[in-house]
């Protein structure tokens, strides 16, 4: 980070300078000579604070301070900042590697003086290691990396919210990685009406930042800000990156989002979440590595040596049956890969059984002469359940069907009676980074005789006849193609459901849009 330089009046340098309004530079002292200033990394305009490396002279050791400027005469700014260090001694009883021990609290009177332009000081221990942006600065992280840095940050909120306390993590540059790998709060100090949710906020923040190297909240000097979408909402990571798995880029999202049922609101919620990523990612590294190289002296029975075999009747006739039964079993592999070449070959999306039935919508013929040709895939940003009335169906669950899991699936709920008698439908909305024309939806679903419309809509929340109809068909057991009679971009797609299948309950195992080339 570039460090300020300031000039000094002739015949004065900044060895041995108190601190005074806007003379915070390196070799200057503040809190009455004990602490030497060495380099600035960051500041927090929302409460004039600067974030210093600083030497204790003292003690001799490095120190991180928290210095929070302003004019002791200026009554509002002096409250604020007394708030500040209250909040910061009450969480100054956490100890957890997540967040730096809290040294030392420091106000007007009590260690800092009436004539450094200083309304308080947080002496806190300094953390080695690098400063958050510039991990991030030429690219995110992956995302495995991205949830195990943050986990121990997210491990420390949570107790200090078991304990009714704020920490504070709501700005990038209070953060450094250290060596060996954790996020770090190393410049505590809690705005004055920071609330536990604006802790979740401020670690959903923190996420998207690692997977993204944007940051979703009111800007910060020197970082991209996260794009918004048509609705004003910040974009979720997957949109930006498809690699991003679906958990991780909602939970960013959600972490963010103020919404009572569809938000993160608990720093517990958030570490499930993240702990998830961490063994997933922890399951591929219990593979044994395979040796290099078998020592000359090592003899166990094993068919691949170095050695001449030894003229072991016995051990012949174990390696003949041996490799007999390694030759059938690979000729029955090789069948069964055979049978589902032949069952699948050209359609390499995974069904959830059954025929893959391609459904030809309806279009208007006069208007598009040639339906739309298929181009790439392309994932939804985000999903949710659309309902015109009543009770919404699953709504915590809509992301199951667009997840890429074949084992999990979005359920309607089972009706007494059929549509529209209760309601008129009932489907989910698919939303995307930006306008796309589609020519295909793929929908596997065991819901035979289920009837949905694929609809096009202006906005995440329309009335129903605000969308339009670009496709209709009748669900397969299996998967169903149903080629669209409109490539016009939209940003919005529905899939509603005009016909439940048996039992009055529809299922949609997944749900795959295909652009139009």
């Amino acid at each position: 980070m570039t460090t300020r330089r300031t000039e000094y009046p002739a015949g004065e340098g900044a060895a041995g300078r108190r601190a005074g309004p806007g003379f915070l530079v390196p070799g200057g002292v503040v809190a009455e000579g004990r602490y030497r200033l060495l380099a600035e990394l960051g500041a927090d305009p929302r409460v004039q604070a600067r974030f210093w490396r600083a030497q204790d002279n003292q003690l001799r050791r490095d120190v991180a301070l928290t210095l929070l400027t302003g004019d002791p005469a200026d009554g509002p700014a002096a409250g604020r900042a007394r708030r500040v260090l209250e909040r910061t001694m009450h969480a100054a009883r956490i100890t957890h590697p997540g967040t730096s021990r809290v040294l030392d609290v420091l106000g007007p009177g009590n260690g800092v003086a009436p004539t450094e332009g200083l309304l308080g000081i947080v002496v806190a221990d300094f953390s080695q290691g690098t400063d958050l942006v510039d991990v991030i600065a030429e690219h995110p992280l992956p995302p495995a990396t991205a949830a195990k840095l943050l986990e121990p940050l997210a491990a420390a909120v949570e107790l200090a919210h078991h304990s009714g306390m704020v920490l504070g993590v709501d700005h990038p540059q209070r953060i450094r990685v250290t060596p060996d790998g954790l996020l770090r709060l190393s410049f505590p100090g809690p705005l004055p009406e920071a609330t536990l949710q604006d802790d979740v906020r401020g670690l959903g923040a923190v996420l998207y930042l690692l997977l993204t190297g944007r940051w979703p909240l009111p800007g910060v000097p020197g970082i991209p800000s996260a794009p918004l979408g048509p609705d004003g909402q910040v974009v979720p990571p997957r949109a930006l990156f498809g690699y991003i798995p679906y958990e991780l880029s909602s939970a960013a999202v959600r972490s963010l989002s103020d919404d009572a049922t569809g938000g993160i609101r608990t720093s517990a919620g958030l570490l499930r979440v993240l702990e998830r990523a961490k063994a997933n990612e922890d399951g591929t590294q219990l593979i044994a590595a395979v040796p290099d190289e078998v020592e000359d002296d090592y003899d166990d029975g094993t068919v691949w040596t170095t050695r001449r075999p030894a003229n072991d009747r016995a051990k012949r006739r174990k390696l003949a049956i041996g490799v007999t039964t390694l030759a059938v079993a690979t000729v029955g592999v090789l069948a069964w890969v055979g049978l589902q070449l032949i069952s699948f070959f050209g359609d390499d999306t995974p069904t959830s059984g059954g025929p893959t039935v391609v459904a030809t919508a309806p279009g208007n013929a006069e208007n598009n002469p040639k339906p739309p040709q298929p181009g790439e895939p392309i994932q939804a940003a985000g999903v949710q359940v659309f309902n015109v009335k009543g009770t919404p169906d699953n709504p915590r669950r809509a992301n199951r069907a667009v997840d890429g899991d074949m084992k999990t699936s979005w359920k309607t709920d089972r009706y007494q009676q059929p549509f529209p008698t209760l309601k008129p439908g009932v489907g989910i909305m698919a939303s995307f980074a930006e306008p796309v024309p589609f020519a295909e939806v793929v929908i596997d679903s065991p819901s035979s005789g289920t009837v949905v419309e694929i609809r096009t809509a202006p906005s995440e929340k329309p009335a129903l006849e605000e969308t339009k109809v670009i496709g209709k068909a009748e669900l397969q057991a299996g998967q169903t193609k149903l080629q669209l009679d409109s490539a016009e971009p939209t940003q919005h797609i529905l899939i509603w459901i005009t016909k439940l299948g048996d039992g009055n309950a529809s299922e949609l195992t997944e749900v795959g849009f295909v652009r139009a080339r």
